[in-house]
């Protein structure tokens, strides 16, 4: 019966925040069955100048084998092997290799495979048609194309037919990132396409974005589900919808352009020293092209460079992240929602965790993402025991659930960023513990000064353990004095933080940090004990550079 109940709850504090065309939406996805359109395709439109986009590693390593999200398949179970997992197949059947480095070495590959995929995907049969699998590939399809490569006349029929069935099959039960995908794929689909119908593809997917551009990239430039990743496959899109506009010699919304400047900004502030974006959320590397790559597109569509110059703090307001750098470290914090209330899916009950990185190397790091869908490894590391913040009794901030779900969520208040000399002091709570007994608040401090930071956490109320977590990046190595209260953090043989504990217990832990799909390497992370309901541990850098 508890169960019972407990399922209850999860289901009711996750549906009510949906939005009724969510619920509509819904309905009608799974009532209506649209029978596909097999009319002869529009006329081809002249398209002009199209700009190289931004490449993705290959992952067509032979004419019918693949390497996706690090696990290496072939065809010969067919498009949907069921024992590949969902995700995997999906990939299958957005045709990114078309795109890729290296494409046009393996063209004739390409060609075999959409001819492949069509004799053996009928429309409207199996996964490839779904909406998302199917947007994705139309715009893939037509980017070959504009590169230079010749469709055959089936292939240009099944591109129409696939627009077809995409405008019956638009995503408003989802929206966000899918809505998205499914706009820019008629967009793509109307610049490729001549003639009345082509039109009403265009005209549809640009009134969809209308309403989704403002509504899914805040005013400080970053994507409104707050992952790294999806921001970066955010602005691809973006950078596409350009390309391909200019390339049919369409005039380009101001707010597109507007938007992508602030995107660009946006994106280089929640990058590490590396290069490679941090992991809040749902994040990894490798699925979208690299944060250097997408710069390099836009300066290839004539967009001006980017400085990459940041102030000493940069606080991204409307997203709700914080960067704190001097001429050794970055720290990267996290005080913001966990998303959109209609929209969680990407979200990770990650709330007042950070990572550091120092001299150009990543120390503390959040878990990061190598797995969806619904088993218990994808929920750990949503969970909060995955990231660099305060557990209280061994639940999560956010009930992060299923596989894309979240019920009640940790909510951030009482911000203050402040400057004391030449250190930063950021303090913020949260108060996604408050559905348990005496309604416990989390409230974490980070001073950031020249030579160390200190993180302070008090959770209020009493009766509940509460340990805060610090993992360390696989390259790091722990050590543990006899007294308990403070180490070293060794980075290959050089020591480059000393850590001591002012406040609370600590122990080490395995751990795993998982940086890309299908990765996962071992490494440590310290443990502290709230005593009291309280902590403080202090990281200072060992040596000067």
């Amino acid at each position: 019966m508890k169960r019972r109940i407990r399922q209850a709850c999860l289901f009711w504090h996750t549906i009510r925040h949906l939005k009724p065309v969510q619920i509509s939406g819904r309905l009608r996805f799974h009532l209506y069955r649209p029978k596909p359109d097999l009319r002869a395709a529009p006329l081809q439109r002249k398209n002009g100048v199209w700009t190289a986009p931004a490449r993705r590693r290959p992952s067509q390593t032979g004419p019918d084998s693949f390497c996706f999200l690090n696990r290496n398949g072939d065809l010969s179970a067919g498009w949907d092997n069921p024992d590949l997992d969902k995700l995997w197949c999906y990939n299958l059947h957005y045709f990114d290799d078309l795109n890729a480095e290296g494409a046009q070495a393996r063209v004739q590959w390409h060609l075999a495979l959409i001819d492949r995929w069509m004799k053996e995907n009928p429309p409207a049969s199996g996964s490839g048609w779904e909406p998302y699998p199917t947007s994705l590939r139309i715009v893939n399809w037509v980017k070959w194309a504009l590169a230079g490569n010749v469709f055959s006349e089936g292939a240009v029929q099944s591109l129409a037919v696939q627009a077809r069935w995409l405008m019956r099959r638009l995503e408003y039960h989802l929206l966000g990132n899918h809505l998205f995908a499914n706009a820019k794929a008629l967009v793509f689909a109307g610049c490729f396409f001549a003639g009345e119908e082509a039109e009403n593809w265009l005209s549809t997917g640009l009134n969809i974005l209308a309403h989704e551009v403002p509504e899914q990239i805040l005013a400080d430039g970053g994507h409104f589900e707050l992952s790294t990743l999806y921001h970066a496959l955010a602005l691809e899109d973006m950078l596409d919808l350009v390309n391909v506009m200019r390339s049919a010699d369409l005039s380009v919304p101001v707010l597109w352009e507007n938007k992508i400047s602030d995107m660009r900004h946006w994106l280089a502030a929640m990058c590490h020293p590396d290069g490679e974006i941090s992991f809040f959320n749902d994040a990894a590397i490798g699925i979208a092209p690299s944060p250097e790559e997408l710069e390099h597109y836009a300066v290839r569509l004539d967009f001006p460079a980017h400085a990459g110059i940041f102030d000493a703090c940069t606080w991204l307001k409307d997203s709700g992240y914080v960067r704190l750098q001097n001429d050794r470290a970055v720290l990267l914090i996290d005080v913001a929602r966990i998303g959109p209330d209609y929209l969680p899916g990407h979200a990770h009950a990650d709330t007042l965790s950070f990572e550091l990185s120092l001299d150009g190397q990543r120390i503390i790091v959040n878990s990061g993402t190598s797995v969806y869908g619904t088993g218990p490894e994808r929920q750990r590391q949503r969970g909060t025991t995955a990231h660099n913040t305060v557990v209280v009794a061994d639940e999560n901030s956010s009930e992060v659930w299923s596989g894309f779900r979240v019920a009640r969520r940790a909510r951030p208040r009482d911000l203050s960023i402040e400057r004391e000399n030449d250190s930063y002091i950021v303090a913020c709570a949260h108060d996604g513990y408050r559905r348990l007994e005496g309604g416990p608040l989390h409230r974490r401090h980070w001073a950031f000064g020249e030579k160390e930071f200190v993180v302070s956490d008090f959770v209020s109320g009493v009766g509940h353990r509460a340990r805060a977590a610090f993992h360390f990046h696989p390259h790091c190595r722990l050590t543990l004095a006899q007294d308990g209260q403070s180490g070293f953090v060794f980075a290959g043989q050089d020591k480059v933080l000393h850590w001591q504990l002012r406040t609370g217990t600590a122990h080490l832990e395995n751990a795993s940090w998982h940086p890309e799909f299908g990765c996962c390497e071992p490494t440590q992370r310290l443990v502290v004990t709230l005593v009291e309901g309280r902590s403080i541990i202090v990281f200072g850098w060992v040596s000067d550079r």
